[in-house]
């Protein structure tokens, strides 16, 4: 089981796949880091030879921005978004949709659960 850039990655994945375990390489990342490494073919990790190994790691660690450095980087854009208090980090900074969506009838997994609103007036109290 490699281990890059401190995430386990299983043997029994293709490394187009398994690569994308790591947090900021996507599928062109990997096309890029497979063509410097010269693999070809779609062979699984286990398949691999060490050396192949090392040099998938070497570039993956030392010519990307990944897992915990990309993350300490969108954190900071997002802190500074809020701190000059421009409407994408207000609307972060509210918990809201950031892009433009909609939010009267959707985006329920970034508001939360529904809570339903009354009318203010107890039902006992319009009886009587």
């Amino acid at each position: 089981m490699p281990r890059i850039a401190g995430v386990n990655i299983p043997d029994h994945k293709r490394v187009e796949i398994g690569l994308t375990y790591v947090f900021g390489v996507g599928p062109s990342n990997v096309m890029n880091i497979l063509a410097k490494v010269k693999v070809t073919g779609n062979p699984k990790f286990s398949e691999l030879s060490q050396e192949t190994v090392d040099a998938i790691r070497n570039i993956v660690e030392k010519e990307m921005t990944v897992e915990g450095d990309l993350r300490q980087v969108v954190n900071q854009n997002i802190r500074r978004l809020k701190e000059i208090a421009s409407y994408r980090g207000t609307r972060h900074a509210r918990n809201l949709p950031v892009r433009g969506q909609r939010t009267k009838t959707n985006s329920r997994t970034k508001r939360g659960k529904r809570v339903t609103v009354g009318s203010g007036r107890k039902k006992s109290a319009a009886k009587t």
